[in-house]
């Protein structure tokens, strides 16, 4: 497959070599900052690399299957998700619809609880809202931080459920499972001030 890589840091990386190692096209990768190794590694075989934190369809090469999105936080528009023939998918690093929001991880720990996963999701126009392409959990040990628990579990695992999902596409198949709202929970960053505390 034709992809676009959005991402950064060691996800970036793994994803990108990955894809790579699979025969897969990867035809550009943006990062938030030209210096990421993930710009770097991009630059070392001849990928196009894009800076931004908002993904245009511009940014977008033609031909493109598929954006995939590896540690992003960058906003991809419904521009440029149209432009990909399948779409985009992105990691997100909780048993989704739980715990949507950027600080997932810090929210699960905060909150005591024991399990967690990640889940690589279709990208729509809400909030970490799309159909789940693929999902797994984990065990939060009692010590963990956000930092540990991400690299020892959930890191890993976007990894292998990303491979995952392209096999899965490469075979024809479009794993696509809607959200339960029901279930669904949104926290918003994790060091934010209350609104009840603004006056």
């Amino acid at each position: 497959m034709r992809l676009m890589l959005i991402g950064q840091k060691w996800l970036g990386v793994e994803t990108l070599k990955l894809c790579l190692a699979r025969g897969h096209t990867v035809k550009a990768v943006c990062t938030p900052s030209s210096d990421d190794r993930l710009a770097r590694l991009a630059c070392e075989h001849g990928i196009t690399q894009v800076t931004a934190t908002r993904v245009q369809a511009e940014h977008v090469p033609d031909g493109v299957d598929l954006l995939l999105c590896a540690h992003a936080h960058a906003f991809v528009t419904s521009e440029a998700r149209a432009k990909a023939r399948l779409g985009a998918l992105g990691y997100h690093p909780s048993l989704l619809p739980r715990h949507r929001g950027r600080d997932a991880v810090r929210w699960a720990i905060h909150m005591r609880e024991a399990i967690t996963g990640g889940t690589v999701y279709w990208l729509d126009d809400g909030a970490d809202t799309g159909p789940i392409a693929a999902q797994h959990w984990c065990w939060i040990a009692p010590d963990d931080t956000a930092q540990t628990l991400w690299q020892r579990e959930l890191a890993p695992l976007g990894l292998r459920l990303i491979g995952q999902t392209l096999d899965a596409l490469q075979s024809g198949h479009i794993p696509a499972v809607a959200q339960d709202p029901k279930l669904a929970t949104w926290e918003p960053s994790f060091h934010s001030v209350p609104l009840s505390t603004h006056r």
